[in-house]
Order: structure tokens, then C-alpha cells, then sequence
């Protein structure tokens, strides 16, 4: 991340090293002849200043405010926090929110009825439609050399067995060519295929290192990296017309299979990714990094390993699917918007608590605290529960496609999309001047959540996978509210660990309170928030600055697979 702060002979300013933040005291609302009183703040920047990172050391438990709704908000975000309760509902009893699930609407009808309870304007909006799915149970046993019940869950939309089915175990031949796919297919009618190499171990990388010798680190490493390169190797004999794995797979169909099996290990202990079936005609299911290797090392080693497998799964057609809309109408200038911005789907395998149930949950308590504290910003605030990020940012997308006035009149949007944990981060995603507006903003909120929180300016668009890019994309201010990654990616996302449990509800409060003073001071600030652009860091491929990220149409049907 380096570069100059500053463009010469008035070009733009490129992208530059992280720097500390000024902190400068605020009068508003405070005697300065008083020093007791005064609190420090991010100041806003001048246009000069490039960017900058901090994370602002101050006093961690301080909850001092001025501002009296400000002080409401607090009060009741902290000490009359909705979120248990709301978690129970959404997390526990209604859980995982696949798009095209029954689950899915569920959680729609849900959110938008506590919205109403609550007194705030709600409505459904329609972002397209998408396949059909119920999920039943899942019950796969291991019947041969020995008996053992498998941990296992079905790919999303795959079809299910139509009760219990057994059948030998296959695993692709390393030696498999394009010349001999076909006859192989030919074998494998009734079989469980094994799609994927197994892993060498499933001990979580951080403890390996930490206590294996480097030497068997190295090793490990090295049986692995050979043995994804023969798995690549064999998948890409089956002919597919481009060198992707999953249609690869998908091409095991034309042998009759009785059921397809993977598994994609989350480099965590007990931690799997999960996402949807290759193909519509044979059932699928992801076993744990174990048990795959369990199941895969009888395989190779020819011990005629035999499954049974009892999926109840059914596809219902193309549904639609539904985005969620909140607002707290704009007092002196409705027509300018504010967007507090979190996707309400979730992968299947687990209850959606961090991915994006604590998102979701954020932006609805925030919601609530700024009806409860009766605030009447001057921009109007709207909640976006977006469906189907998980399947490529449809909702959000459908969203701006629909309503180009949001996207015109667009203040600020903040979104929130990685998990459990206090918010640790805000990035200007390449807004020459988000530092300006930013800093104002976060003068509002208590030290006690500001000073756990690095700002960056302009910033890099670093992270490009989720709804804030449909705004950034079109050169709208959209921000993401960023929490700790490594742990959540690891464990959480997208795997069938991401459980009410994991959600930790001391910062998620704070992240509420955040949220909600953020939106209220950007929806009163007398000025509108600079659109210039910044260059961005060089692409590390060309040593130039990246280009700006383009927008792409909303996917309003189902993929053909």
C-alpha cells in the first residue's frame, strides 16, 4: 500500500501509506473554554489529504455524549438492547435463509412484521425469482468395512434420493484422461462418487504450525498441493469446455451416479464450506473434512467402503424472493437518502447467525433505537434486508436497477457483512473526500465505541464481495462497516459452525449503536457527500492503479445448470 500522498500539477491524488488520524476537539454542544469537557474526535479532512488509517486510542468504556437524542440512542441501545430476543426468532427458530427457501420468506415476513410492530414504515419488494428448494433431513451411513454414522449435509437445491439408497464407493482415477472419461462414466452407475481429493490432515493450520515440527509443515503442505494438482488434473479430463471444477463435477451426472459427494474444508477443526449441488440430477452432499477422508482413504486403499444415503430434498420451481424495505422518512429532504445495508440470506448448512444474521440484526435494532430515540433526521433513512446476495448480490442490485432516485440521491450507505465481533474498520472504497464526511459522522459517536475503530481514506475498495459495491460501482458513497475477517473466515462463513452461539452480543450492541448514530448524522449533515474519485492502489499484475469497479446487471433468474 504505498504511493505519494498527493497528485502533482493538479492531477488526483493517488492511494497512499496508512497514516495516524488527527484528532481535534469539537465544540458543538460543548464549553471548550472547559477542558474537562472536552472530548477528542476525528477531524474532518481537507481536501489535500489523501488518506488515512487509525485506529484512535481512547479510553475503551467511555460513553460520553452531548447530544441529547444521541444520549437516547445510547441509553437504549445499551441498556435495553432488543437483540437476544431478535436473534432467538431469526437465528434459532427460523434459521438458515437460502434464497428460493420457504425459510427465506419466512424471514421476510418476519423482519417486515417487526418493522410494523415497531412503527416503521415497511414494505416488500420483489428482486426476481430464483429455484425453488425444500430441505428435508439428511442421514448418511457408512455400512461397509465397519458401520458409523457420517456427518453430512446436502449441496444446496440437490434433489434428494427418494428414500434410503446404498451403493459402493468411487473415487476419479488419477490417471483418467479425456480418452478414457467416457468408458469410466460407464462404471460408475449406482456409485457414490468421491469428486475431490481428500485433505492430508484436518488439524486447523495456526496449531499445526505452533506445534509441528517446520519440516512437517512442509510435508503436509507438500502432500496437499500434490494432491489438489492430481484431483484438478483428473476433474479436467472429463472434457468440460473450461477448467472449472464445479462443472467438471457436474459432467459425473451422464454416469448414473446413486449420489455426488465433496467436501470443502474451512482450514478450521469441524469446519466446512457449503454451497449448492453441481447439477440438478443426482443428489449431493458435502461429509466433513473427517469423514471424507474416512470414507476416501478406505476407497484408495481398495477396502470396498459402502454408503447409505437418505436425503430428503425436493426442488419446487422458480420462486421469487423478496427484499426487505424500512423507512424513517426525511423531515426537510426526503428525496436524499441515507441506507443502512445488510443481505437477509444465508447459506443452508447451518442458521446464518454471522453470515448475515448478525448484519441483519444490526441494521434492525439500529432501526429501532432511531424510532425509539424519535429521531426525524432530515434525510430519510431506509433499511435494505437484501435477498440473495449469496447468489451474486441480486437484491441489492435489483434494488438500485429499481429505484435510480436512492442511487442519485444517495448521502451515504453502510453496510454490514462479516460476522460477529465490534466493527474495527471503515474504508472510503476510493472516495477522495469520505474522510471529510466520515469524520464528521463518527464525531457523534461515544469514545467507547470510536476508539476501536480504523479508518482508512480513500481506501482501496479492498473488498469487493458484497452489497456496498453495488453502490460503489456507480460512484455512489457506499461504505462497509467491517468487523474482524480471519476468524470468520475461517470458521464461520459459509460453513455449518455459523450458529447463534458464535454471535457475540456485547459488540454487536455497540455495532447497533454505531449504525444508528452514523445514519442520523449523516442524514443531518448540511452538506452532501463529495462523489470525486481517488486513484486507486496499483494492480499488483500491470503496476498500475486499479480500475474503478463496474456495476453488473441484477441476476433476476435462475442460473441454467
Amino acid at each position: 500500500m504505498g504511493g505519494p500522498t498527493g497528485g502533482t500539477g493538479g492531477g488526483r491524488p493517488t492511494y497512499c501509506e496508512r497514516q495516524p488520524l488527527p484528532i481535534t476537539p469539537r465544540g458543538k454542544g460543548t464549553s471548550m473554554s472547559d477542558p474537562s469537557r472536552r472530548r477528542p474526535v476525528l477531524a474532518a479532512l481537507p481536501l489535500a489529504a489523501a488518506c488515512l488509517l487509525a485506529p484512535v486510542p481512547l479510553a475503551a468504556q467511555d460513553w460520553t455524549v452531548d447530544d441529547p437524542e444521541v444520549r437516547a440512542i445510547v441509553a437504549e441501545g445499551l441498556e435495553r438492547s432488543r437483540l437476544e430476543d431478535l436473534a432467538g426468532a431469526l437465528v434459532d427458530s427460523i434459521g438458515a435463509r437460502l434464497a428460493g427457501t420457504p425459510s427465506y420468506d419466512a424471514a421476510a415476513d418476519w423482519v417486515a412484521a417487526q418493522y410494523a410492530a415497531w412503527g416503521i414504515p415497511v414494505r416488500q419488494e420483489e428482486a426476481g425469482t430464483w429455484t425453488g428448494w425444500r430441505q428435508g433431513f439428511t442421514h448418511v451411513d457408512l455400512l461397509e468395512p465397519r458401520r458409523r454414522t457420517l456427518e453430512a449435509i446436502p449441496l444446496a437445491f440437490s434433489p434428494g434420493t427418494g428414500g434410503p439408497v446404498e451403493g459402493p464407493v468411487v473415487t476419479i482415477p488419477a490417471d483418467l484422461t479425456e480418452e478414457t472419461a467416457e468408458e469410466w462414466l460407464g462404471t460408475i452407475e449406482g456409485a457414490f462418487v468421491l469428486a475431490m481429493p481428500a485433505e492430508p490432515t484436518c488439524r486447523a493450520r495456526q496449531e499445526l504450525e505452533a506445534n509441528a515440527r517446520p519440516e512437517t509443515v512442509a510435508r503436509i503442505d507438500s502432500l496437499r498441493d500434490a494432491s489438489r494438482a492430481a484431483g484438478f488434473r483428473a476433474l479436467s479430463a472429463l472434457g468440460t469446455e473450461s477448467r472449472n471444477p464445479v462443472r467438471a463435477i457436474a459432467r459425473l451426472a451422464a454416469g448414473r451416479p446413486a449420489g455426488i459427494v465433496v467436501s470443502w474444508w474451512s482450514e478450521g477443526w469441524g469446519a466446512n464450506k457449503v454451497f449448492d449441488a453441481p447439477t440438478p440430477d443426482v443428489p449431493s452432499f458435502s461429509l466433513s473434512c473427517e469423514d471424507y477422508g474416512l470414507v476416501h482413504r478406505l476407497a484408495a486403499a481398495g477396502r470396498s467402503p459402502r454408503l447409505r444415503a437418505d436425503l430428503t430434498a425436493e426442488r419446487t420451481g422458480v420462486v421469487p424472493h423478496r427484499n426487505v424495505i424500512a423507512e424513517i422518512r426525511g423531515a426537510t429532504r426526503p428525496d436524499e437518502y441515507v441506507v443502512l445495508s445488510a443481505h437477509l440470506d444465508s447459506w443452508h448448512a447451518a442458521s446464518g447467525a454471522t453470515d448475515n444474521g448478525t448484519g441483519t440484526l444490526m441494521v434492525m435494532e439500529a432501526m429501532r433505537l432511531l424510532q425509539e430515540a424519535g429521531v426525524r433526521p432530515d434525510r430519510t433513512i431506509l433499511a435494505g434486508h437484501w435477498a440473495g446476495e449469496e447468489m451474486g448480490l441480486i437484491g441489492s442490485r435489483a434494488f438500485v436497477e429499481d429505484h435510480p432516485e436512492v442511487l442519485e440521491g444517495l448521502q451515504a450507505a453502510f453496510n454490514q457483512d462479516n460476522g460477529t465481533w465490534r466493527i474495527e474498520r471503515i474504508e472510503g472504497q476510493g472516495f477522495l473526500r469520505a474522510g471529510e464526511r466520515i469524520g464528521r459522522w463518527i464525531a457523534d459517536v461515544p469514545r467507547g465505541i470510536a476508539g476501536d475503530i480504523a479508518l482508512e481514506f480513500p481506501g482501496g475498495q479492498n473488498n469487493r464481495g458484497s452489497d456496498h459495491t453495488t453502490f460503489v460501482c456507480a460512484g455512489a458513497p457506499g461504505f462497509r462497516l467491517q468487523s474482524p475477517y480471519d476468524e470468520y473466515r475461517q470458521y464461520t462463513w459459509h460453513t455449518e459452525l455459523d450458529t447463534y452461539d458464535k454471535i457475540v452480543f456485547d459488540d454487536l450492541r455497540s455495532n447497533a449503536v454505531l449504525a444508528a448514530i452514523l445514519a442520523r448524522a449523516a442524514a443531518n449533515d448540511p452538506e452532501t457527500t463529495p462523489r470525486d474519485r481517488a486513484l486507486l492502489p496499483p494492480d499488483a499484475r500491470t503496476g498500475e492503479p486499479r480500475a474503478w469497479m463496474e456495476c453488473r446487471p441484477a441476476q433476476r433468474a435462475p442460473r441454467s445448470r
